[in-house]
């Protein structure tokens, strides 16, 4: 089953999109990979989807991938027993640790000493996502004076934000951990990683992942904006976050934020998904907006991986339409004829080295000589990933001899994972090159096609091999 869009879907499964039927109308419709969400439902839930993604698959032919988002650290108030508050502006509030003093309209408990130990006068703390603004006046190792700057209703456990803060907080939690153990026993394909502030964080899930998946660090932090290439040279994939980006920055730097992540992502040649209320309206209602459109349209013209769908596709009333629209959209705007001259003139050049050297001739030579396809035999991914950084106007068949490099390669742009027999040398790896290429219908006999490899084969990394082949 070929797919004509270069950018992939990532589809959130939830309540919504829950039986094999509609995972499976999902997958029909344009999903790559499906994405299960542990800041809901529990471990059974998402069990039993990921068996039915493995189902589908297996009837499929075709490998999917799946992706692992943890909870990470959120940061939650207490509670008000006698029912929600509202907050004036200009008024006193305290945050502390006391625990046996109920919640009032004076002061409410923040259970996270590391927030105390970050906070100077003069920092800000959000509530509920933004909607209610303090001001921090006078603090110490257990408590918070703050002044309110925007008012509103509060309630139990609303979230905690503090822009411009690094919290000195392991980006894992005790859930976490158990989640992202459970997850890799299951076999997921990605793992991630919420409200990434620094390289470290990435570090550290990386040794207990141990190479059983990727890593997606999911930036959401001005802490994170601020490290940005030293996250992204860190991390094997990034996911613009913009749910609490835009809580912690203002929406009006969101969009330019989003335009310099997915570039220091397309730089270094790692994935990149945009995320969030891409088509926020159709969780209720079964069109988009016409804004929504135009947002999925523009990632697609900055060169995004892959675009997310949350709440639409998880348990919004119209989770196949949603996938559907979102696969038209970047089906037209592919082929819009600007789109490939905004892709060429945001592309940079590659760093000095045998992978990315092949990967920049690759697509001179695919241009030139106008090939029906790239094909990039790959044990790590790792050549199909430098094929993709390049975005060349043709496809990327990417054979590989291992299932769970051609379900991690389901996220990269423009790659048709494939999988196949190990190959001992070039004239196997040309003749399969070409009769999967065939196969797969991206090629007719006469047509030419690139192949790109690393040799000795099997070596992870070693990218030096391009050759040209004729379909017969």
């Amino acid at each position: 089953m070929r797919q004509s869009k270069h950018a992939k879907i990532v589809a959130t499964l939830g309540p919504a999109s829950d039986d094999r039927a509609t995972i499976e109308a999902l997958f029909d419709a344009g999903a790559n990979v499906f994405r299960l969400n542990f800041s809901h439902g529990k471990h059974e839930d998402h069990q039993r989807r990921l068996e039915i993604i493995r189902s589908i698959e297996r009837d499929s032919g075709r490998p999917i991938g799946v992706l692992l988002d943890l909870q990470g650290p959120k940061l939650r108030i207490g509670t008000f027993p006698e029912g929600p508050i509202r907050l004036e502006e200009g008024q006193a509030f305290r945050l502390d640790l006391d625990t046996k003093t109920p919640g009032s309209a004076k002061r409410v408990l923040l259970p996270h000493p590391e927030i105390f130990a970050a906070l100077k006068p003069g920092a800000d703390l959000l509530l509920d996502d933004g909607r209610v603004r303090l001001r921090v006046e006078r603090c110490g190792a257990d408590f918070a004076e703050t002044q309110v700057v925007n008012g509103g209703p509060l309630s139990d456990r609303k979230g905690v934000n503090v822009p411009g803060v690094v919290l000195p907080l392991s980006a894992l939690t005790e859930k976490d951990r158990r989640d992202l153990e459970f997850g890799l026993k299951l076999g997921v394909d990605w793992v991630a990683l919420s409200f990434v502030q620094r390289p470290e964080d990435i570090v550290e899930v990386r040794g207990l992942v141990s190479g059983k998946a990727g890593i997606v660090a999911k930036l959401e932090k001005p802490a994170a904006i601020e490290a940005l290439d030293a996250i992204v040279a860190e991390t094997d994939a990034v996911m613009v976050a913009r749910g609490d980006l835009g809580v912690e920055m203002p929406a009006e730097a969101v969009p330019a934020i989003q335009k310099r992540i997915v570039e220091a992502c397309r730089r270094a040649g790692k994935p990149v998904i945009v995320a969030t209320q891409m088509l926020e309206s159709m969780v209720s209602a079964p069109v988009p907006t016409r804004a929504e459109a135009s947002d999925v349209a523009t990632a697609i013209y900055e060169g995004a991986d892959a675009v997310m769908l949350s709440a639409e596709s998880a348990s919004g009333r119209y989770p196949l339409e949603a996938v559907r629209i979102m696969s038209r959209i970047i089906g037209h705007t592919e082929d819009d004829p600007h789109y490939r001259a905004a892709i060429d003139a945001s592309r940079s050049e590659p760093p000095s080295n045998a992978p990315d050297a092949i990967g920049f001739a690759m697509r001179h030579v695919t241009d030139l000589l106008q090939a029906a396809a790239t094909v990039a035999y790959t044990s790590s991914g790792y050549s199909a990933l430098r094929m993709a950084r390049e975005r060349p106007s043709a496809p990327i068949i990417g054979m590989t001899p291992k299932l769970a490099v051609a379900r991690r390669l389901a996220l990269v742009w423009g790659v048709h994972a494939v999988l196949c027999h190990d190959v001992a040398d070039v004239p196997e790896i040309t003749d399969l090159a070409c009769v999967t290429a065939r196969r797969e219908g991206f090629g007719a006999p006469g047509q030419s096609i690139v192949i790109s490899a690393g040799m000795p084969f099997g070596v992870s990394g070693t990218t030096n091999l391009l050759r040209i082949a004729q379909i017969h």
